[in-house]
Parts: structure tokens; C-alpha cells; sequence
């Protein structure tokens, strides 16, 4: 204990002020001086042993927390019956409680980069061999044709590869929480318009039926560039789907509780095993087409979910899948 600064002052103090009482009371009379020894003595002994017997709660808490500290399989410490020392040890437990808990998901973290790394090298792996493929050809071929063949195959994969890596730019973002949402006033015909403007084209020469079932004036909030992007990757895996000849329905419903919209395709639907993995990052679908990564609706649910929505996939009765975006009210 005299280790302690501030009992060693304490102590210096105590002594100090019993020797002046003694003396007074010695001054007064004998018996005033004894009874002020003795009642300063029994108050010394009394507080002597009240601080040692807190000093050896406060080591035991020191020696459980070491414990706890170098010990993986230890989280609580032992209650203390003192009052401010309970308190105390509540508080390290909870707080011990939360590091593990900060700990465990630093490490869930750590485990979800390795693999999302291993999972992009092996998705630009694919593409960057069939390029280096098709240069090798193309370094031997003397037939014009086929060389432009082979540059056009080389510049479609380099735009996957593009929209890939920026799909896990945008992604991770995302996930760093630095993407700061507008939350502006939306029109939904503008969203939908603004989203289908750059698949007018493939719409066209695809010859696929578009069929939009869309009320004027429905407002939502959120922010309209990245709710745009999130209903491209829909229309995206719809037109993939719904192939040559196919036809796309995009409805939406209003009432008090939500907004929803629906976008339709009158493709294959999906494998029953593939729907509790939809919108899982890299999973392709049994009917995926050779061009998908598992990127898109990976990115299109974070979107929406971020903008407190939610999103659900399913086989629709009359063939098909059906997507559902609803936004609560």
C-alpha cells in the first residue's frame, strides 16, 4: 500500500494530525491525552485494515483481468459483495464483453476480405486468359475477318472487366460506409425512365416486349443516381433472361403502408436452390448466363437496403421471375 502515493500522503497527514491532537489533549490533561492516542490508534488500525482488504479486491480484479486478457476461453470476472467494486467489475465485464464481440467481427471481416479477394482474382482470372487467348490467335491470324472478330471479342471483355471492377468499387464503398445518400423528393416514372434509357437499344434489337404499367405523380425518397443504378442491375438480369423474343413488365403499386415496384421477365425463373443465394456476392445462378460474375443484384440489394427498403426475388405464377422493391412509408 505505501507503494501508493496518495496513501503515503494520507498517512503522513494521519500522523501528523494525531500527534497534534496527543499533544493537545496531553496538554489538557493525561486522560485527554490518552483517550486521543488510543481513539487515533484504533481509527488507524480500523482504516489500515479496511484499505488492505480493498487493495486485495482491487489485485484480485488485476490478477482476473490478466486472466481474461491472456485467456480466450475466459470472459466474466468474479463478482466482488462490495458495492463500488461490484459496480467495477460490472463494468470491465461488459466492456471485456465488447471487445471480444468487436474482435470476432474484426476477424469475420478479415476472413469476408481474403475471400472476396480470392473470388475477384478468380473473376478477372476467366477474362484476362481468354484475352491473352485471343491475342495469341490474333497474333497468328491472316485472315482480316477474323482478326476484327477477335478485336471486337477482346473489347467486349474488357468492358465486363470495366463494369466489374467498377461494380466492386462502388461496392466496396458501400460497405466503408462513406457513400452518403441524397434524400431527395423521387418520381418513380423518372427513376424507371432514367434506368431503362441505356437498354433502349438491346430492348430494340432483342425485339423484347416492354410493358409498363406505371401511375403519374408517386413520390419516393432516396437518392436517384444510386436507386438508379440498383434498378439497372435488376433490368439487367431480366433482359439477360427474357432472351430474344422475351417481354419485361415493370408495374407499381401505392398505397398508405408502401410503394412497391415489380419488374417481371418472361424467362426460365430461378432453380429452387438458387433463391436463398440470390442476392449473395459472386453466386451465379443455375441460368446464369457465361458473362455473369454475381456482382449485380449483390450490388442492387446493398443499394436498396441502405435506403432502408427492401428487395425480394421469386418465380412469378405465370412464369418468369418477378423482382419486388418496396419502400415503407
Amino acid at each position: 500500500m505505501l507503494r501508493n502515493r496518495e496513501f503515503r500522503q494520507f498517512a503522513i497527514l494521519f500522523s501528523c494530525i494525531t500527534a497534534a491532537a496527543v499533544a493537545l489533549g496531553f496538554a489538557i490533561n493525561t486522560a485527554a491525552g490518552i483517550l486521543s492516542g488510543c481513539s487515533a490508534a484504533a481509527f488507524g488500525m480500523a482504516f489500515y485494515a479496511f484499505t488492505k482488504e480493498r487493495y486485495k479486491s482491487i489485485a484480485q480484479i488485476s490478477d482476473q483481468i490478466d486472466l481474461v486478457l491472456h485467456n480466450a476461453d475466459r470472459l466474466y470476472i468474479a463478482e466482488s459483495h462490495e458495492g463500488e467494486l461490484s459496480i467495477l467489475q460490472s463494468e470491465i465485464t461488459k466492456m471485456t464483453l465488447r471487445i471480444r464481440e468487436q474482435n470476432y467481427a474484426l476477424k469475420k471481416e478479415k476472413e469476408h476480405l481474403a475471400d472476396s479477394m480470392a473470388d475477384i482474382a478468380h473473376q478477372l482470372r476467366t477474362p484476362l486468359t481468354s484475352v491473352n487467348l485471343i491475342l495469341s490467335l490474333l497474333e497468328n491470324s491472316r485472315n482480316e475477318n477474323e482478326r476484327k472478330a477477335m478485336i471486337r471479342e477482346t473489347k467486349e471483355l474488357f468492358v465486363q472487366m470495366d463494369w466489374l471492377l467498377t461494380s466492386l468499387l462502388k461496392l466496396s464503398r458501400l460497405d466503408a460506409g462513406i457513400v452518403v445518400f441524397q434524400n431527395d423528393k423521387i418520381d418513380v416514372n423518372t427513376l424507371i425512365s432514367g434506368a431503362l434509357h441505356k437498354f433502349l437499344i438491346p430492348i430494340e434489337l432483342h425485339n423484347i416486349t416492354l410493358q409498363i404499367d406505371m401511375p403519374k405523380g408517386i413520390i419516393i425518397q432516396g437518392d436517384l443516381g444510386w436507386l438508379s443504378e440498383a434498378i439497372q442491375n435488376i433490368l439487367k438480369n431480366c433482359l439477360e433472361s427474357a432472351g430474344d423474343d422475351g417481354k419485361i413488365v415493370i408495374a407499381c403499386e401505392d398505397n398508405p403502408l408502401f410503394t412497391e415496384i415489380a419488374i417481371r421477365d418472361s424467362g426460365a425463373g430461378f432453380a429452387k436452390e438458387d433463391l436463398p443465394r440470390l442476392f449473395d456476392r459472386f453466386y451465379r445462378g443455375k441460368h446464369a448466363g457465361a458473362a455473369g460474375y454475381g456482382i449485380g443484384l449483390a450490388l442492387c440489394k446493398t443499394i436498396i437496403t441502405r435506403h432502408g427498403a427492401t428487395i425480394t426475388a421469386k418465380n412469378h405464377s405465370q412464369g418468369g421471375a418477378i423482382f419486388s422493391i418496396r419502400f415503407s412509408k
